[in-house]
């Protein structure tokens, strides 16, 4: 057979093999309808955001109110009459951390309030500060010496280097028809790289010299450093400054302040008039328990053969903590909360068991997701596959705000392509029709997709999920109840099809 008839026979069977495989995906429209008229017409939405947000607050990683979050799931969970409810260890994360008091407010040379939050993990003040303000103009090693032994007690800050403009083009949006057909596009190539070598390296001398500017300020023994953060009407993005470390570096405590604010005392500075600022923080560390943990849940399987098996579906429980985690990931926590609950109000026995885990401490870098993997499914490093990796069928992730589902990632997964095209044409007239074989990061379904497990997360509506994420102004208020909505009953109907499916998803090759 010459070249030209082999691509041909090639081409044939692909085609042929996709058809058979596109045939095969049938789905129940009577329980699909079903899945609807419960999750439309009986939401609890509202009800879990409420819960999840202004009742349990900011769920910063190892904090208390964290803990009482993985409570409050787990006995929800329990009350919907799920089996095999726990809280469980995935292995160490570190030291937790709770604000206690946390006040500031410039006094000289008028009284303003400021808009500000401690950066996370930060050392408290030891009582209240009240100082002038010394601006840190440090730009070489050299630079140091004019400091030496002034700083004691004091309030300092550096340069604003921020800038805000206006907003001329509209904060929320939905993705366009046309958005959405481009994310299909599949670049092939791609440029030699974001940053040049000379960015690199500058990136690293700054790098270098605000580690020792932190060094030094510790040995100066000073009273609190204010920090201008990205953001818009008083906006503050969240960062840390200390570290969930049981090696317990101490830090100088430290305050993120709005841009607008930030950029005041700057420029007061920089004309030389005084600014004094009355400041207080005080902090727990949480040095009783170092465990990280995940809330689990299960509808079990009920078919003789395929019982054992699973199909997951998750979100992680952590949040920020100025505000209270609405888009990040409150309204994640709630949809996956509520898919399940509709499943399981439906009186749905399913043939695979349906899990459902919320994550601990993903915004520090997927532990939660990656301990479960670490501990039930694989080890990613040494390819060593454990009890769960050939029984999980699928992972289903929601992280990115509360927009509604639009479609679904594949992870570059070509033989999901036919599976996932029929499993959303039920929610075609709601919008999700997308199917991309993209990747996405980021977020818990990494986790899964690194060893080899089909993990997905959504296109989602951004609304306005860039302005407000790891912010002070994530809460309730950023809430989409009616996107949830569509998201939960898109989420029950996905694990609806994995579970009932004569066969697990089909996997990437993992060796």
């Amino acid at each position: 057979m010459n070249g030209l008839n082999r691509f041909i026979a090639l081409w044939l069977f692909c085609f042929l093999s996709i058809g058979i495989v596109f045939a095969q995906e049938k789905v129940n429209l009577e329980m699909m309808h079903r899945i609807k008229a419960e999750g439309i017409g009986n939401s609890q939405i509202e009800d879990l955001s409420f819960y999840l947000t202004d009742f349990l607050g900011p769920r910063l990683s190892g904090s208390t109110n964290l803990r009482n979050a993985r409570e409050w799931t787990a006995e929800k969970f329990k009350e919907w009459g799920l089996n095999n409810v726990k809280i469980d260890e995935y292995g160490e994360f570190g030291r937790g951390w709770d604000v206690k008091k946390s006040y500031i407010a410039m006094t000289a040379p008028y009284y303003a309030q400021v808009i500000g939050y401690p950066k996370a993990w930060t050392n408290g003040t030891n009582g209240p500060v009240n100082s002038e303000v010394i601006l840190l103009e440090i730009n070489s090693d050299a630079d140091f010496d004019k400091y030496k032994g002034k700083l004691k007690g004091k309030v300092v800050t550096t340069a604003s280097n921020l800038t805000l403009s206006p907003a001329f083009e509209a904060e929320a949006k939905r993705w366009t028809d046309e958005e959405l057909e481009a994310r299909k596009e599949i670049t092939i190539g791609g440029s030699a790289g974001r940053f040049t070598p000379e960015m690199l390296a500058q990136f690293r001398a700054q790098r270098e010299l605000d580690q020792k500017l932190t060094k030094f300020l510790l040995e100066e023994e000073v009273a609190l450093r204010l920090t201008g953060t990205r953001g818009n009407f008083g906006t503050v993005f969240h960062t840390r400054a200390g570290s969930f470390s049981t090696d317990k570096v101490p830090t100088v405590p430290e305050l993120e302040i709005a841009a607008e604010h930030h950029g005041r005392i700057f420029r007061l500075l920089k004309k030389g008039i005084p600014v004094e600022i009355e400041a207080e923080v005080a902090v727990d560390w949480l040095d009783d328990d170092y465990r990280g943990y995940n809330v689990l849940a299960e509808i079990p399987g009920t078919d003789r053969n395929l019982g054992a098996e699973i199909v997951m579906l998750g979100a992680h429980l952590d949040s920020w903590h100025a505000g209270t985690g609405g888009n990040d990931n409150a309204a994640g926590v709630a949809v996956m909360m509520e898919a399940i609950r509709i499943l399981k109000d439906l009186g749905f026995q399913p043939k695979r068991t349906i899990r459902i885990a919320l994550w601990g401490e993903e915004e520090q870098g997927l532990f939660g997701s990656r301990g479960y993997v670490q501990k039930y499914v694989a080890d990613r490093n040494t390819k060593e596959k454990k009890a769960e990796w050939n029984k999980i069928s699928a992972y289903y992730n929601l992280d990115n705000g509360s927009g509604k589902i639009r479609g679904i990632y594949l992870e570059g997964n070509d033989m999901l392509v036919p599976v996932f095209e029929e499993w959303f044409k039920p929610f075609h007239e709601m919008g999700a029709k997308t199917i991309t074989r993209r990747n996405t990061g980021s977020t818990d379904h990494v986790a899964f997709d690194a060893v080899g497990i089909p993990g997905f997360q959504f296109i989602q509506d951004p609304i306005d999920y860039g302005r407000g994420y790891h912010t002070n102004m994530d809460v309730y208020e950023r809430m989409q109840f009616a996107d949830m909505t569509q998201a939960a009953v898109i989420i029950a109907a996905m694990v609806y099809n994995t579970a009932q499916r004569e066969e697990k998803l089909p996997r990437k090759p993992w060796n």
